[in-house]
């Protein structure tokens, strides 16, 4: 417990003292927003493994483009408490709500390169994970107003931090056929001579409830807050979006090395 309380505390300071300072001068935009994910993770051998995923993401809960999100990576275990991943992501952001994030209210690319650590641990019933992850980040950008598509795709630094709890309902531990309860707060920080008024970035908080079919299958929906602040201002003032909604996740683990090694 102590290594987390040692990251919440670090986390608590961090986002207190960057919300403080923002709320002084701000313009505020509320969205209604639904995210619906599929993340497929293959285990080829005790250390090895790939990693996909794919995120719907929208806004008025689902009728309308927020942003599309598909993300590979590879994986490699230190030990069971200590999972490494690089990857590439592939990200299409959406014109939505008030202030739109391209001034211009256009679509814009993004092309993402990730580095992540994550590190998991249990205190008694509580199931605990760490996620740090950083990120390259080259975002599509219109030089000028008349342009169709983007002609410079400007370097973007993001670090991320994301603490996750999970809770079995009816059990001691996760085991197949059982209910849990979970939540996970992430906090991101923009870094770098391109970070632009968004040094804080964003913050996710969910709270979701789950179930665990078997070894393969797991599904959990919930509630999920974003607060967004954007990389430009409007009249000399931050813009920060409020987003409000819906998350469902699917979760399907498929382990190969076990019929290598009975093949």
């Amino acid at each position: 417990m102590k290594l987390l309380s040692i990251a919440l505390t670090t986390y608590i300071i961090l986002f207190t003292s960057l919300n403080t300072k923002a709320q002084n001068n701000r313009l505020k935009n509320a969205n209604q927003i639904g995210w619906y994910n599929t993340f497929t993770t293959v285990k080829l051998s005790s250390k090895f493994g790939i990693h996909a995923e794919y995120q719907w993401r929208r806004t008025h809960f689902i009728s309308a483009w927020q942003q599309s999100l598909l993300r590979v990576g590879i994986n490699y275990s230190i030990n069971p408490k200590v999972l490494c991943r690089i990857g590439y992501a592939w990200i299409e952001t959406y014109p939505y709500g008030e202030y739109p994030i391209n001034g211009q209210g256009k679509s814009f690319t993004e092309h993402r390169i990730y580095e992540m650590v994550q590190i998991s641990h249990k205190e008694n019933i509580f199931e605990i994970s760490h996620r740090f992850m950083l990120e390259q980040r080259f975002v599509g950008k219109y030089s000028k107003s008349n342009l169709q598509k983007e002609d410079q795709y400007p370097l973007l630094n993001r670090i991320r931090y994301m603490c996750r709890v999970q809770v079995p309902l009816i059990h001691k531990e996760m085991t197949n056929k059982t209910p849990y309860i979970a939540f996970y707060d992430e906090i991101m920080i923009g870094f770098g001579k391109n970070v632009n008024a968004n040094i804080f970035d964003q913050n996710r908080f969910a709270f979701l409830l789950g179930y665990r079919f078997n070894n393969i299958c797991r599904i959990e929906a919930g509630y999920l807050n974003q607060v967004i602040q954007l990389g430009r201002q409007v009249n000399s003032k931050n813009i920060f979006q409020y987003n409000n909604g819906i998350i469902i996740n699917t979760y399907i683990n498929i382990d190969v090395s076990k019929n290598k090694k009975s093949n």
